[in-house]
């Protein structure tokens, strides 16, 4: 009897993790792609609007990531919120950062494992890769300053986030004070597969921006 009960046990502790690692990836994946071309076809039909005013709800997608270092069909919704909902439905944007193309810092979170991983080849990033952010109106492209293993931190430690990074990591409260002068991009994961509270962080800056 006691044989039969650990080996039922084992058996749904391994059905948990099948589904965590595997089963949550399949249905993720299948969201994020139909966000995405939902998104593309509301696009179609209006591209009018301001992306840098226009409001954005908690949770709602309003943008797209390409990183063509993670192949030419890579597309990822972007969604407002780094809660458990917006991470499941692609990458999430850190709503008190600014927006993308601002002078300033557009930060965003993403799994490296389960809930699509849109970030698990993230160690595979290096200095000069390119990330695309696509809104409604415009197209904006930066440039990697650092690979997607130069730079792990704590999960506690906000100066990443922050307008000017470079700034607020050498101030006491991780704060920057000074205006910006760069658009930024940040880009944040789990710098391991499995449970971690460290982070591994690349920062991009605006190289190009066009009208769509």
């Amino acid at each position: 009897m006691l044989a039969t009960l650990v080996t039922f046990a084992l058996v749904a502790i391994a059905g948990v993790a099948g589904w965590q690692y595997i089963g949550t990836n399949v249905l993720a994946q299948h969201r994020q792609g139909q966000m995405a071309t939902a998104l593309a076809e509301d696009w179609a039909g209006d591209r009018s609007g301001d992306a840098t005013q226009d409001p954005i709800r908690l949770g709602e997608v309003f943008a797209v990531l390409r990183i063509p270092r993670f192949g030419d069909d890579y597309e990822v919704p972007i969604v407002s919120g780094v809660h458990d909902a917006a991470l499941s439905s692609g990458v999430g944007w850190f709503s008190d950062t600014q927006r993308p193309g601002q002078l300033g810092n557009f930060a965003v979170a993403g799994h490296r494992i389960t809930n699509g991983q849109p970030f698990k080849d993230f160690p595979e990033l290096r200095p000069g890769d390119l990330v695309e952010v696509e809104t409604r109106t415009h197209v904006y492209t930066y440039e990697l300053r650092n690979s997607g293993t130069d730079t792990i931190v704590d999960f506690t430690e906000i100066w990443v986030v922050q307008p000017v990074p470079e700034e607020a990591r050498t101030s006491p409260d991780q704060k920057s004070t000074s205006e910006p002068s760069e658009a930024l991009l940040t880009l944040t994961t789990c710098s391991e597969i499995f449970h971690t509270d460290d982070r591994s962080v690349a920062f991009g800056v605006l190289v190009d921006s066009r009208h769509v």
